[in-house]
């Protein structure tokens, strides 16, 4: 496991890293938040964009497929899948340094300083940990201080990135929200969405 040096990085990466390290079989065809996207989606797109950012900053080949139209086949082995394109990741974010000005990233306007490109990447990397967390039936894996750094950066990157689909409207915030609520509402997800429990 390749510490980044950029620890929001890190912690996105442990979260989503942890969640899918705990899917059984059946768990890998369950609906999630994602409108239309099982389990085993939501896992391919956060895999393809992990790599998808590695690409941008080392060069090297981006995801076989789009991210935006993933697969609802499982991987032969959903955590090898996930902890390739993760290192990748990781190994790519190693390389810049945190002060750097200007990175090149797969998101608007495809140029950002480090610290808010890195964030970008784990902001993608946690909130799908929480769509398949939320899946499943497990607990959150956003802590108050991860959202509040997670929605510092969301607010910087995202409209640009809704007419393309990436993330729903904005939705109303509530009375009592805490910050996991605040990071969901902007990014258009219910934070009270749960699976639906048959028999």
């Amino acid at each position: 496991m390749t510490t980044t040096g950029y620890p929001v990085l890190d912690a996105s990466h442990r979260a989503l890293r942890t969640v899918i390290g705990a899917l059984t079989e059946d768990d890998l065809t369950r609906p999630t938040p994602c409108t239309d996207w099982t389990v085993t989606q939501v896992l391919r797109h956060a895999a393809g964009d992990q790599l998808a950012f590695a690409a941008f900053l080392d060069g090297g080949p981006g995801p076989d497929a789009n991210p935006f139209t993933p697969s609802a086949t499982p991987p032969q082995d959903p955590k090898a899948f996930l902890e390739e394109s993760l290192n990748r990741s990781a190994t790519a974010w190693t390389a810049v340094a945190p002060d750097t000005e200007e990175v090149a990233v797969p998101v608007p306007p495809n140029k950002l300083s480090a610290r808010v490109g890195a964030g970008a990447c784990a902001l993608d990397a946690a909130v799908h940990a929480w769509d398949i967390a939320m899946a499943v039936g497990r607990p959150s894996p956003l802590t108050p201080d991860l959202s509040t750094e997670l929605l510092d950066v969301a607010r910087q990157i995202v409209e640009p990135l809704r007419q393309f689909g990436a993330y729903a409207t904005e939705l109303p915030g509530q009375d009592g929200d805490d910050a996991e609520a605040e990071l969901l509402r902007y990014l258009g997800r219910d934070p009270r969405w749960t699976a639906v429990v048959e028999g």
